[in-house]
């Protein structure tokens, strides 16, 4: 069974399409070393929680948007030898500083229980 990895973060509006660029380029390369898919969202109705919310998971600030994504690798073996490879990778320097504040992301791996 496939194993997925989700990331939230918040992002500055005026980086959106420096985000996506740093998505599509990087995903790229995460599809050379395994990657089976990935998608990345542009919050639209995310609200603000009382005692939990995405806004609050990832500090959200004035000028922010909460972004979610999830990646689909084919295991978890697949995964953790794709991120080393990945890692190691002189293009991911290349791509530069991530268009966010990479202290404020979430991530985790997930082991799908369901699937319709």
């Amino acid at each position: 069974m496939a194993y997925v990895e989700g990331v939230a973060a918040a992002v500055p509006n005026a980086n959106k399409e420096a985000y996506r660029e740093f998505a599509l380029r990087s995903g790229e390369i995460f599809k050379e070393y395994g990657l089976l898919s990935l998608v990345e969202c542009w919050g639209d109705d995310v609200p603000a929680g009382q005692l939990t919310s995405f806004p609050m998971a990832v500090k959200l600030q004035e000028g922010e948007t909460v972004i979610f994504s999830w990646m689909i690798w084919p295991d978890k073996a697949s995964r953790d030898a794709g991120w080393a490879k990945i890692m190691e990778d002189p293009r991911m320097d290349a791509l530069g500083d991530m268009p966010f504040d990479g202290k404020r992301m979430i991530f985790g791996g997930f082991v799908p229980i369901v699937e319709l």
